[in-house]
């Protein structure tokens, strides 16, 4: 059966050069599936790993590779391209054309499209791990996203090259997915939000660490029904056993410090989620080495406070319009979750019972209570997604 999601949208591929590549052909299928027409260009690179025979004969249509082509000038032009299409992809982004579109350089046509394009932007980063890790690639990053580039994945793997770390291209599925939401407006179209995910690990030794039974899956839950209301996601998760949501911007950290700085530089943002389930504590000064078991006593472990991540942003300059915390509680949980609330400064607290017969914490259900300035409001236990719609819909009526 044909799916018609994207029907006549006109995409605009620009495949740079990466192994990745060969992705973008499934990419394309997947687009011409949903009704979309694309038009494929090519970097020479991106030519050294998939032909524009094939890429062709996916999308049904010429693959567009110099920039001095006087045919090509001469019937269409560069400029015309770049504004021709309803939303330009890069799928995949090397990080050398990242390092261009970041810096305005236009040396090539792909360069030249996305410098002289008034039209949104997408971009699937792909790359080797410490490529993306560099500060140079992470200085880009940030100054396309203030630019206004949306961005899909990486995700975290194995690679090509042997390494395992982020940096893989996102699956075309994903791309898809973040695409949909883009055309998809929706009541939350044009909005940012922030949301925290998972468990945080705290290191004890380079082996050990300090962590929680979150699985993740409420805060997956609820980035995918934001996103499909239309926003633009930040996803932060810690090392979640939950599958990563489509569609939206993925930041993989382990610790509560590292979780804090991911969300601040994330920031601008209309609305902030934060469902992770952040450890309290972190041992002060974890080993460098394995600790090693010794006769004669036990090791003595010196802890220290966390950033509490939730009260920093809720009271902190650039305060999001609406930010919203939650409280995993085992007794008095109305009462523990209201002083929350009114301790840390946020706008509201999602409550819920965690205590190990509720089967909540890592389970596939939830029995939340919405507590707001005007009192407490139960919902029924239901399942995880359905909490995540539930709080996606009471989101766009608050930031509407």
């Amino acid at each position: 059966m044909l799916l018609t999601m994207l029907p006549a949208k006109r995409i605009l591929l620009i495949i740079s050069g990466g192994i990745a590549a060969y992705k973008a052909l499934d990419l394309i299928r997947r687009l011409r599936e949903r009704g979309a027409d694309v038009t494929p260009v090519l970097t020479r690179a991106a030519e050294e790993f998939v032909t524009p025979l094939s890429v062709s004969a996916l999308a049904g249509a010429k693959v567009y590779r110099d920039l001095f082509d006087l045919t090509d000038e001469a019937e269409m032009g560069h400029i015309e391209l770049s504004r021709s299409a309803d939303l330009i992809v890069v799928a995949p982004a090397s990080a050398d054309l990242m390092a261009k579109m970041a810096g305005g350089i236009c040396n090539d046509l792909a360069s030249t499209l996305l410098l002289a394009t008034d039209t949104p932007v997408m971009v699937a980063p792909s790359m080797n791990v410490r490529m993306w890790e560099h500060p140079a690639t992470q200085r880009n990053l940030a100054t396309l996203a203030k630019d206004g580039i949306t961005f899909v994945g990486p995700d975290e793997g194995s690679m090509a090259c042997g390494e395992y770390g982020p940096g893989r291209m996102a699956e075309p599925l994903a791309i898809v997915a973040a695409m949909e939401a883009h055309f998809a407006g929706g009541p939350l179209a044009g909005k940012h939000i922030v949301i925290t995910s998972g468990p945080t690990h705290e290191p004890i030794d380079p082996v050990r660490y300090i962590a929680n039974r979150s699985s993740g899956a409420q805060g997956a839950a609820i980035a995918e029904a934001v996103a499909a209301l239309g926003a633009r996601v930040t996803f932060v998760t810690g090392p979640a056993r939950a599958d990563r949501p489509h569609g939206v911007d993925i930041i993989e950290v382990e610790t509560a410090t590292q979780m804090l700085a991911a969300v601040q530089g994330s920031m601008p943002a209309d609305a902030a989620v934060f469902a992770a389930a952040v450890a309290d504590w972190r041992v002060d000064g974890a080993a460098d080495q394995k600790m090693k078991k010794e006769k004669g006593g036990l090791p003595t472990l010196s802890f220290a406070e966390n950033p509490d991540i939730l009260a920093t942003v809720s009271q902190g300059e650039g305060r999001p319009e609406l930010v919203v915390g939650f409280a995993a509680e085992t007794e008095n949980v109305i009462a523990h979750a209201t002083a929350k609330r009114e301790r840390k400064g946020c706008d509201w607290i999602l409550a819920n019972d965690v205590s190990p017969g509720t089967g909540i914490m890592g389970g596939t259900e939830n029995d939340v209570t919405l507590i707001s300035a005007d009192g407490a409001e139960d919902w029924p236990r239901m399942g995880k997604s359905q909490v995540a719609e539930r709080l996606a819909r009471r989101i766009a009526e608050a930031l509407g």
